[in-house]
C-alpha cells in the first residue's frame, strides 16, 4: 500500500518520478537573475510546494516505522530556474496483516493508521489507507473474541493457553515495546 502527498496541481507543467532527492542544478539566465516576475513566482510556488511534499512524506515515513518500505519517492517538475521540485510523493508501508496472530496485528495496524494519518493535511489516498488498517483492527480484534469464546466453550482445537502477545492484548496492554510511539 502507498500513502501519497496530494497530488501535482494542474496547472503545472508535467512531472517525472524520481526518489527521494532535493531539489537541484539551476540554468545560467537563474544564475544570473534573468527570470520575469512570473518566472519568479513560479519558482516561489514550487519551493513551498517542495516543502509541503518533502514534509508530508517525512511525516509519514517517521510514523511507520519498521512498517515503511524503502524511502519515500517524488515526482519531480522542473522550474524556470532549472531547478527540480517535489510536486508529489509517496512512501510504501507494509499493511498485511500479521499471519495467525491478530494482537499483532491489531498494533500493527494502528501503527499503519498513525502513519497514514500522520501529516497535517491527509491526502484522499491517505484517508484511503488508515480507512484499510482500521477494517483489518476491526477483523482482527473479532477474531481475537472468537477465539476466546472458543475457548471457553472447551473447543480442543485450541490451546487453552493464548499466545503471549493474545494474552497481554486480552489483559489491556501490548507487550512492552509493542507499539513505536512516532512524533511526526
Amino acid at each position: 500500500m502507498e500513502i501519497s502527498a496530494i497530488r501535482p496541481a494542474a496547472s503545472l507543467p508535467p512531472a517525472r518520478r524520481v526518489e527521494d532527492s532535493t531539489a537541484a542544478g539551476s540554468s545560467p539566465r537563474a544564475e544570473a537573475g534573468e527570470l520575469t516576475a512570473e518566472e519568479q513566482q513560479q519558482v516561489r510556488e514550487l519551493q513551498s510546494r517542495d516543502r509541503e511534499v518533502r514534509q508530508h512524506e517525512r511525516a509519514h515515513q517517521a510514523a511507520a516505522g519498521g512498517y515503511a518500505r524503502g524511502g519515500a519517492s517524488f515526482e519531480e517538475q522542473k522550474g524556470p530556474d532549472g531547478r527540480s521540485y517535489a510536486v508529489g510523493g509517496e512512501v510504501r508501508i507494509d499493511t498485511a496483516a500479521v499471519p495467525d496472530d491478530p494482537a499483532a496485528t491489531i498494533r500493527k495496524m494502528q501503527q499503519v493508521r498513525r502513519a497514514a494519518l500522520a501529516p497535517r493535511q491527509p491526502s484522499g489516498q491517505d484517508r484511503r489507507v488508515a480507512a484499510e488498517a482500521a477494517a483489518k483492527q476491526a477483523e482482527a480484534r473479532a477474531e481475537l473474541r472468537r477465539g476466546e469464546g472458543d475457548a471457553q466453550n472447551g473447543d480442543q482445537t485450541l490451546s487453552s493457553d493464548p499466545p503471549a502477545s493474545v494474552a497481554a492484548y486480552l489483559q489491556g496492554g501490548p507487550t512492552p515495546g509493542a507499539l513505536l510511539d512516532a512524533i511526526v
